[in-house]
């Protein structure tokens, strides 16, 4: 799910796009909780995946794998690393079969929950700097840039209707500290080549979206709003115009070379690509790849005029803070405002929702940033909420690999950025797949210092849920001192949260 968001500094690890807490009890997709932000209690959808379909509904899933089958390419996952994947490997090499295997149906997971924010952030970025130098890094970002431009390139190709407004990325301070990092966050995004970035003062802020107490904001170009499940059903759509077969309902329980086994039957294929993202966990051998993070949402009901008036927000860009807790909301195209951060951040042992259900709390703590940005809002309906999961990789590094030995390749690891980055990464995997089966040589994409990066395994339990809980309790607490105190610098504590991150 992305939402959405980064790499950087130790308010990045934050600024990404959450589940059920280990004691909740299941609940059907339907089900409504009440939250009490205010003086009277609200109804609100909790859970049926997420408010992106509340429109349309759930999909009638595909029909699953019949039995034993091969391939040229078997995909695992549905969403969009896995379709972006189909998608360009199907244009680039018409002849390919290729094979999508999804578990539930294709947008399931992040790919329908997420915060809809198509923007340049890519996890790792001054990690990958350190490793590969400056230059590589700058490229890295380059190609994030132009990833924006190149997903709205083809859903006008494609005919894809996906609500996407290209208005940037505003993200606000609003305490000294924030205004510290916020300026320090300009400079870094300077020095990777992003000239067009622009820094605001508060009232240069205030002309753009009225946020309470907001005392600067910086600017990108490389950024829109869209409907992700939108863009899921459009990309989905024409890959099987392409001739690509996609089985939903067909769960993969364990990958191997030129195998990818489901209770159906086995899918065998010289080439198998793992693009599953906050559900790696679940298959055999992976459980400490990348950890299962949590990210939640609530959406509003439908403002009025009026209130937009009060609020601004003309551009719709995409919204987000300068808080180690990290916030990002976008405005829809029906005039709402869907806002996403942290509620429980991780579930033990690596488990994963079913329905999308959060908790009661987290449904008020966001309804608290949001009414904590906007207090004119004090009564407004929250009508959606709902969470998913996000791939972490222990160095908070997103990445991209094939190993041309066995023929297995992946991406992931986004960290909550991965509507734009599952786009570049999957253009990635059709160069290196190209390259290995002779059709091309190394292009510019399969040089980026990304490519075939390897980081160590997530500890084990309980290591991993006492450090990830207990980071993000540090971070709340981080911000809440900057609050009270209106200090300059970042709160100390902040920087533990770093040290248990290990980023």
């Amino acid at each position: 799910m992305s939402s959405t968001e980064n790499a950087g500094s130790a308010t990045d690890a934050t600024r990404t796009t959450s589940a059920p807490h280990p004691a909740d009890p299941p609940h059907p997709a339907d089900a409504t909780d009440t939250a009490r932000p205010t003086d009277a209690p609200r109804a609100v959808v909790n859970g049926g995946i997420s408010f992106w379909y509340a429109r349309e509904g759930l999909p009638t899933p595909r029909e699953p794998l019949p039995g034993d089958a091969s391939a040229d390419v078997v995909i695992v996952g549905g969403g969009y690393t896995g379709l972006w994947t189909a998608y360009y490997l199907k244009k680039a090499a018409p002849f390919l079969r290729i094979t999508v295997l999804e578990q539930r149906f294709c947008g399931y997971g992040a790919s329908g929950r997420n915060g809809g924010w198509l923007y340049n952030g890519i996890a790792g970025r001054d990690r990958y700097a350190r490793l590969h130098g400056h230059e590589a890094a700058v490229r890295l970002q380059q190609a994030m840039n132009d990833t924006v431009s190149e997903v709205v390139r083809v859903t006008e190709e494609e005919g894809i209707d996906a609500d996407i407004h290209r208005g940037g990325v505003l993200e606000v301070a609003y305490t000294p500290a924030q205004l510290t990092r916020l300026k320090d966050f300009h400079e870094t995004e300077l020095s990777y080549g992003e000239k067009d970035r622009e820094l605001y003062g508060a009232r240069e802020t205030a002309d753009r979206i009225r946020v309470a107490d907001a005392v600067g904001s910086g600017w990108t170009p490389h950024g829109a709003r869209l409907h992700p499940v939108k863009l899921l059903k459009g990309l989905a759509a024409a890959v099987e115009a392409l001739g690509v077969t996609i089985h939903e309902s067909t769960p993969v329980t364990e990958i191997r070379p030129k195998h990818a086994v489901t209770p159906y039957g086995t899918v065998r294929a010289p080439y198998v690509l793992r693009c599953t993202e906050g559900f790696t966990a679940s298959l055999k051998g992976q459980k400490r790849t990348w950890l299962p993070m949590n990210s939640s949402m609530i959406a509003t009901e439908p403002l009025t005029p009026s209130q937009w008036e009060s609020i601004g927000w003309e551009g719709r860009e995409t919204l987000g803070d300068m808080a180690h807790a990290y916030m990002y909301a976008q405005r829809t195209a029906d005039d709402r405002i869907a806002l996403g951060g942290r509620g429980v951040p991780y579930r033990f042992g690596s488990r994963t929702d079913n329905d999308g259900r959060t908790q009661p709390s987290t449904i008020r703590a966001l309804r608290e940033i949001l009414v904590r940005f906007f207090p004119q809002l004090s009564d407004i309906a929250v009508t959606h909420a709902w969470s998913g999961v996000l791939g972490v990789p222990r160095d908070w590094c997103a990445t991209v690999t094939l190993d041309r030995s066995t023929g297995l390749g992946w991406a992931g690891g986004y960290v909550g950025s991965g509507v734009a980055t599952a786009n570049l990464a999957a253009r990635t995997l059709r160069d290196l797949i190209q390259h290995d089966s002779g059709q091309s040589g190394a292009t510019e994409l399969t040089t980026l210092p990304w490519v075939e990066h390897k980081v160590r395994k997530w500890e084990p339990e309980p290591f991993r849920w006492l450090g990830v809980h207990g980071m993000y309790a540090t971070y709340r607490a981080a911000d809440r001192r900057e609050v009270t105190t209106h200090a300059a610098q970042s709160s100390r504590i902040a920087r533990i949260a770093d040290r248990v991150a290990g980023r």
